[in-house]
């Protein structure tokens, strides 16, 4: 799966929770945050890092995630959507820390896995279906646990939260990126 098709069909799901949202202050699974954070979260970053080496022109624009977390978003996928499909993909970023990756690569790697996680926070924080997809968890997982001492010295991530050695993919790479599976607001 492309790059695009692959934001497509994790930003899809994402929106539909987005939408589906009806108490933006209610808690989210990370610690201090509520509903809407996680979207400002999503919707910030990202910009940042991308002008910060030299792509511009994605994000949320004037709207702020804060004030109005679904224009926000949606704003803000499209965006990234249009980036995704055009031939801005292709551009090659130097990251010091990644290396020199396509635009469109690197962001399916670090940001539509992120927009996969915290699909499950913002689902979780507002009461509705928190079901990740068990193969893309699973690739994850398997993807990440090589590098956990670097995923952790990031300080993106939490503490691992213990579960069962035999639990299912989704619960085992909540437990891997710091969520405590069990968590209710």
């Amino acid at each position: 799966m492309s790059a695009a098709d692959d934001h497509r069909r994790v930003a899809a799901t994402f929106t539909d929770r987005v939408l589906g949202t009806t108490d933006w202050d209610a808690p989210a699974p990370v610690d201090g945050w509520a509903a809407r954070d996680v979207v400002d979260h999503l919707v910030t970053w990202l910009p940042a890092y991308l002008e910060g080496n030299g792509v511009t022109g994605v994000g949320p624009g004037e709207l702020s995630a804060v004030d109005d977390p679904v224009a926000a978003w949606q704003a803000h996928a499209a965006s990234v959507q249009a980036l995704l499909d055009g031939p801005g993909a292709a551009q090659q970023v130097d990251d010091p820390r990644m290396g020199t990756w396509a635009v469109g690569d690197l962001v399916n790697r670090i940001y539509t896995a992120d927009i996969f996680m915290h699909t499950w926070d913002l689902a979780r924080a507002t009461g509705q279906d928190d079901t990740l997809d068990a193969e893309t968890c699973a690739a994850m997982l398997a993807g990440m646990e090589p590098m956990e001492d670097l995923i952790r010295g990031s300080g993106q991530y939490g503490a691992r939260v213990d579960v069962p050695a035999d639990a299912d993919a989704q619960t085992r790479l909540l437990g891997f990126i710091g969520r405590d599976p069990g968590w209710r607001p």
